[in-house]
């Protein structure tokens, strides 16, 4: 009874595991050159953006000091930051007249978008690192079924087809993950040095800014 019970079961869970051996290896095979495609990224991201960051935020915090808007956006501009920082603190040095609550709130918002920019950014890859294993692993189990059968019916070439497209999956995911988890882990020391340096120069405008409403009121 229980064995009639479970073949057609068993038959249903074969049927949707070699159902899904396609669907998933074409996965694989995407998130692999999604992975390519973000290395390629990387490395223009560091010839262009990443080779120009020369930016000494003390001598810049320095350089705000005891300045109207107008200069300040000079300095800004001259200077090698990015062109989001740039116009992050453009819309910061916009809204200078705004009471000194106010300012500090339209300060976090605009680093809160920052930070989520560059969230979205690595949240790509880190997906990619955490599903390359999870589907090179479907990918490595689904075929062992029919090669274990295979085994004992001792069809060696259905066998070796199947183990050689489960250690195929297997080196496809791992290796999607690796190159995305290491582009994840690059960024992020990036973006928090670029957030970092954002902080900082936000906090001295608004310090400017605070002390020449004061003495404008003085």
């Amino acid at each position: 009874m229980t064995v009639s019970i479970l073949a057609p079961l068993r038959d249903t869970m074969h049927t949707i595991s070699s159902g899904l051996l396609m669907p998933t290896i074409t996965v694989l095979l995407l998130l692999l050159a999604f992975s390519a495609v973000e290395l390629g990224g990387l490395l223009v991201e560091t010839l262009t953006e990443r080779r120009r960051m020369r930016v000494n935020v003390p001598d810049l915090v320095e350089a705000f000091q005891g300045k109207g808007a107008d200069e300040i956006r000079k300095e800004i501009e001259k200077s090698s930051l990015f062109r989001r920082q740039k116009k992050a603190l453009g819309q910061l040095i916009d809204h200078s007249a705004l009471p000194a609550s106010s300012l500090q709130a339209l300060a976090r918002k605009l680093l809160s978008g920052e930070e989520l920019h560059y969230a979205r950014i690595t949240n790509r890859t880190d997906l990619v690192a955490r599903l390359g294993p999870m589907l090179g692993l479907m990918a490595t189990l689904i075929p062992l079924g029919p090669g274990m059968i295979a085994l004992g019916q001792g069809d060696t070439k259905i066998l070796a087809e199947s183990l050689l497209t489960a250690f195929d999956a297997t080196v496809t995911g791992l290796a999607a993950a690796g190159v995305a988890y290491a582009i994840s882990r690059l960024r992020k020391r990036w973006y928090e040095d670029y957030l970092s340096s954002l902080e900082a120069l936000m906090e001295s405008l608004l310090e400017v800014f605070t002390r020449a409403q004061w003495i404008e009121e003085q």
